[in-house]
């Protein structure tokens, strides 16, 4: 390791421990010497001049945080001794004029994709079944039990192995220690039989506990997210099961199509269970139109297809102190080099932009975008507090733990994920992205919520950073892992696709880390690697409900 310290930004008055130091341990940082007077982990920070209290606490070179006490030179930054502080937020007319980075290696680049008759491509080609609502839940996992082993999309369990191992042993007379300390077999998870279509990646099958007993605008909102998953350019078709009476009713689902795709023409079936009558009926119904569609969507083939038709979704969950450091910077460029391909990149998560919303606000292409920006921050801040919780509520245990101990920090590194290209459309949930370059959605900082959201929209590829490690995946799309530190890549290699904690390391740049990101995109896309969340069957689907049960 090059430097075991780093100020993120010139203006700021704490340093981050890149490693753990010990009180009185002399470390230097162009050129100047800091001696920590106590003990400071690795990821978290501590103050390079004296912090009474009430002291504006400034990282990322924006107000993170405010002491509650005072903080001596060296001093470590707590929970106790700050208390959470961001800046407030106009909306002005001041635009960014922005030059983005040298694109020319990539000026006639080209992923392998499936195109779609509207002008999308995909990089996946799934078919859909999915429930109207939570009442066709069992069926939905009963077409699942019928069609993914015949078809050839099952999966030799890794686990049934083991315990199929255990259970033998206990069938023949082990006891508790030979259960629990006996070494077993290390078979992994592996494709069962050929798929009878093998243009087709996988049937996914989708539940959820909406569609009816909530808000009619929670209803509407799930219809709306429905149909950015069946219009999406990584689905084929779908298989849609309606029990007829709920409030997310299949016209609205059908209006909410029509306004992504007015021409949509993807094989489509709907079946109302209450119409159909005999559960036998509905199922038998169910298999023979969804094998007729997969007959059609076997025909889609992957074709070249220019990087501009890339929508990339910006992802965070179980961040940690480097993954604003490091991360999230990383991919930040990653989308700066996109969006000047002409492609596009969604930014999510809106309670983690808490303290950059200016930055934000400034770098909207017009007045209007900057008024919703700033209109649907307001009223989702009004929301929480209405309920006892805040923004400010925002990081995790863990998170706090690894050194984000105010949301403001936090947000701040993870808004990094952006880079600093123009906002060019603003989006409420569940909205489609209809415009190139760097696209704000309204979502939760839970990550499943948001990542689900982010595909809704229209993601084809989804970069998810992590410094602590998670395994969430997307039923639909690829989800790109990038760990913020080589330690947690190395412990969790199973679940993460990308080390950037070279760039802790001081072994690459963020530009070098944002252009690797990007290539490997390119070969994801193409269908020529399988990352880690989908050879996991890591199918994460959780729609966002704001309202209340009714």
């Amino acid at each position: 390791m090059k430097q075991k310290i780093t100020k993120v930004h010139p203006k700021d008055n704490v340093m981050v421990a890149l490693t753990d130091l010990q009180a009185g341990e002399g470390v230097t940082y162009k050129g100047e010497t800091y001696k920590p007077i106590e003990y400071i982990p690795a990821k978290h920070k501590f103050a390079v001049t004296d912090l009474p209290e009430g002291t504006d606490i400034i990282m990322y070179g924006v107000l993170v945080g405010r002491t509650q006490s005072h903080i001596p030179v060296g001093g470590l930054l707590t929970i106790t001794n700050i208390k959470h502080a961001a800046s407030g937020f106009v909306t002005g007319t001041n635009h960014l004029d922005w030059q983005g980075p040298d694109t020319t290696k990539w000026e006639n680049a080209t992923f392998n994709g499936f195109h779609r008759a509207n002008g999308d491509v995909g990089t996946a080609n799934y078919w859909l079944v999915i429930p109207m609502v939570f009442c066709e839940n069992r069926n939905i996992e009963v077409l699942q039990e019928a069609l993914i082993k015949p078809l050839g999309y099952g999966r030799k369990k890794t686990y049934e192995i083991k315990a199929q191992q255990l259970i033998n042993k206990i069938r023949t007379g082990s006891g508790i220690e030979e259960v629990l300390y006996t070494e077993i077999g290390s078979d992994t998870a592996q494709a069962g039989q050929d798929k009878l279509f093998p243009n087709v990646d996988g049937i996914k099958f989708l539940t959820h506990t909406g569609g009816c007993g909530g808000t009619r605008q929670d209803s509407t909102a799930l219809c709306g997210l429905l149909a950015g998953y069946i219009t999406h350019s990584n689905v084929a078709g779908a298989t849609v099961l309606s029990l007829g009476c709920q409030n997310a009713e299949v016209k609205t689902l059908q209006e909410e199509i029509a306004k992504r795709t007015p021409d949509f023409n993807k094989p489509l079936y709907i079946l109302d269970q209450q119409k159909v009558g005999l559960e036998t009926d509905l199922m038998e119904l169910a298999i023979r139109q969804t094998l007729a569609g997969l007959i059609q969507a076997n025909e889609v083939t992957r074709k070249p297809a220019p990087l501009n038709k890339l929508v990339i979704g910006l992802e965070c969950g179980g961040s940690d102190g480097f993954s604003g450091i490091s991360a999230n910077p990383a991919i930040g460029y990653t989308s700066d080099l996109l969006v000047s391909l002409g492609g596009s990149v969604i930014l999510s998560e809106f309670p983690e932009l808490c303290g950059v919303e200016q930055n934000l606000i400034d770098r909207c292409v017009d007045k209007s975008k900057a008024e919703r920006f700033s209109s649907l921050v307001r009223a989702y801040s009004a929301r929480a507090e209405e309920v006892g919780s805040g923004f400010y509520m925002n990081p995790s245990p863990g998170n706090i733990k690894d050194g984000l101990i105010t949301d403001a920090i936090k947000s701040a590194g993870a808004a990094k994920k952006g880079g600093t290209s123009p906002v060019t459309d603003v989006l409420d949930y569940p909205e489609k992205v209809t415009k190139p370059g760097l696209n704000l959605l309204c979502t939760p900082g839970n990550d499943v919520e948001s990542t689900t959201a982010e595909v809704g929209s229209g993601a084809n590829v989804v970069l998810f950073t992590t410094g602590l490690g998670t395994p969430t995946g997307n039923p639909i799309t690829p989800v790109i892992k990038i760990a913020t530190n080589t330690k947690l890549y190395n412990r969790m290699s199973d679940i993460m696709d990308i080390n950037t904690g070279t760039i802790v390391e001081g072994d690459e740049t963020i530009e070098q880390a944002g252009e690797r990101i990007l290539d490997y995109i390119v070969k994801v896309a193409s269908g020529e690697i399988e990352v880690s969340a989908v050879r996991h069957g890591q199918n994460d689907f959780i729609p966002w409900k704001r309202g209340v049960s009714l």
